[in-house]
């Protein structure tokens, strides 16, 4: 009995222990609650007053400072994956071919894996592309090149209008942009909605009849990322003497759509150095093969994976450190997909893989193309005798640079890249077949040498290229023109205000 009873306390003792740490814990997580959503109103409280066309992050970080903070991570370049990541990679060298695809074309001289938006003013500054301009007036390259570089643009473009921003040399903006991608690239001041503040992609809906206006918020989020993420060309023929930047969506977003369009205005980027066909180069359709993927038939948006939601002191935010998913699977992948974050990478590269071996393929086919085109020129071919011909490269390469500029496009929509690629190795092997009657009725009917491009270097010698000038220009711009530049922006924007309420 007595047994019986000191049971009985010590369960009594136990019950009254366990509810005090029940309470206590419950008292905690009320306690953590109240501080986490107090903390939530302090952060969010803004501190300054936003213009329409604030350029300089740093003053939006007053307000935003968990983006902020989150969005200058970009500057950290040192996540590789197996095929690119963020860090600085000569592509080039990598891949020599890439230099005799380019002939005669800017990229030909340099081309370099993009790294973080952070850098986007660093490297447009720093690659040969640009050139060695010596004045305003100077250099290789339209001032439109500057477009998607800086949250300046858009406040330029308000100030002198859109088609006066577009007209003259890349250098003639040099000393007017500065802030790297950011706030005002996306944000509207007042409300933070997502905007739109690159004039081509509101141009390219309203010609197709679309309101982007009406767009949801979903789909804002990926939208933002089309302003830049897409396929573009500069139309010299709708304003006189300016290269105006246009989406090329009059017949749709397919590759096939908006290589009719181009057929069909007959434009070309450059006409090539070897075989002197009438060149496209796809600048970076990643938004338009996103369409065609199951990611974007689910409804997810280019947000959802590269800056998936976060927490940080009870407030839930959008990442803005904008990167490979790869890099964050925890966060961006398995948020939908159950499987460990080894198998997702896996199941990544497996489908980058298989559409890269096959997209290589096409590569080396498209460069035995220009270097037999050259030799049937030399050999006295007509413009007649070639002209298919040159159609059957400018259409192959195209599909070769749809599917390697599309930026993880072999992940995005790895069928519809697939489907381009083995039509862009028929078309190149048809126009093979092609010049190969054309070079024996010219008397050669031998296989043409494949010519020795093992590193970038032979590659840039065998299409002609003076990389010695080139270098030597641009080390001259940096040490002459660039100072001057960053010298009267940092007098103009010494005397900007920052506004606190």
């Amino acid at each position: 009995m007595e047994n019986s009873k000191s049971s009985n306390k010590l369960r009594n003792w136990m019950a009254f222990g366990a509810t005090v740490i029940v309470v206590f814990l419950l008292g905690m997580f009320a306690s953590s609650v109240t501080e986490r959503k107090a903390e939530a109103r302090v952060t969010y409280k803004p501190t300054v007053l936003l213009d329409k066309w604030e350029p300089r992050n740093e003053v939006w970080g007053k307000n935003f400072p968990l983006e902020f903070t989150s969005y200058y991570k970009t500057a950290d370049s040192t996540y590789g994956s197996k095929y690119n990541g963020n860090t600085m990679i000569d592509m080039l060298e990598v891949d020599p071919r890439l230099v005799v695809l380019w002939a005669g074309y800017g990229f030909s001289k340099d081309y370099n894996q993009g790294r973080g938006h952070y850098y986007a003013i660093d490297d447009i500054r720093n690659t040969l592309r640009t050139g060695g301009p010596t004045n305003a007036n100077d250099g290789p390259m339209p001032s439109t090149c500057w477009t998607c570089k800086s949250p300046d643009v858009p406040r330029l473009m308000e100030e002198i209008g859109v088609a006066e921003f577009y007209k003259g040399k890349w250098a003639s903006k040099g000393e007017e942009i500065n802030n790297v991608i950011g706030c005002a690239d996306c944000h509207e001041e007042e409300s933070m909605s997502l905007r739109i503040s690159r004039p081509a992609l509101i141009e390219a809906f309203e010609r197709n009849g679309k309101d982007i206006s009406k767009a949801t918020h979903q789909e804002m989020r990926s939208l933002v990322c089309a302003q830049c993420h897409v396929e573009y060309y500069f139309d010299k023929k709708k304003i006189e003497g300016v290269p105006y930047l246009t989406l090329p969506w009059d017949k749709g977003q397919s590759a096939e759509e908006m290589e009719a369009y181009y057929d069909e205005i007959e434009f070309a980027d450059w006409t090539h150095k070897l075989s002197k066909a009438p060149m496209l180069k796809a600048q970076h359709p990643g938004y338009e093969v996103y369409l065609t993927g199951i990611h974007a038939e689910r409804g997810v948006s280019c947000a959802d994976c590269h800056m998936p939601y976060k927490t940080v002191g009870g407030q839930k935010f959008t990442d803005h450190k904008i990167q490979s998913p790869l890099n964050n699977v925890q966060n961006s992948c398995q948020v939908c997909h159950r499987e460990d974050a080894a198998t997702l990478i896996t199941n990544v590269y497996d489908r980058q893989d298989k559409i890269i071996e096959n997209r290589d393929k096409l590569e080396e086919l498209i460069v035995r193309a220009h270097v037999e085109a050259k030799l049937a020129w030399e050999l006295g071919a007509s413009e007649e005798q070639m002209k298919a011909i040159l159609l059957d490269i400018r259409h192959s390469q195209w599909r070769w640079d749809y599917a390697a500029a599309s930026h993880g496009g072999s992940f995005h929509s790895p069928v519809e890249i697939g489907r381009v690629i083995s039509t862009g190795i028929t078309i190149a092997q048809e126009g093979r077949i092609k010049l190969a009657r054309v070079l024996a009725n010219l008397g050669h009917n031998e296989s043409v040498p494949y010519p020795d491009i093992a590193t970038k270097a032979k590659a840039q010698e065998f299409i002609g290229l003076d990389m010695t000038k080139l270098k030597k220009e641009k080390e001259a711009f940096k040490q002459n023109l660039l100072p001057e530049w960053i010298r009267k922006i940092q007098e103009r924007e010494s005397k900007l205000d920052i506004r606190y309420y």
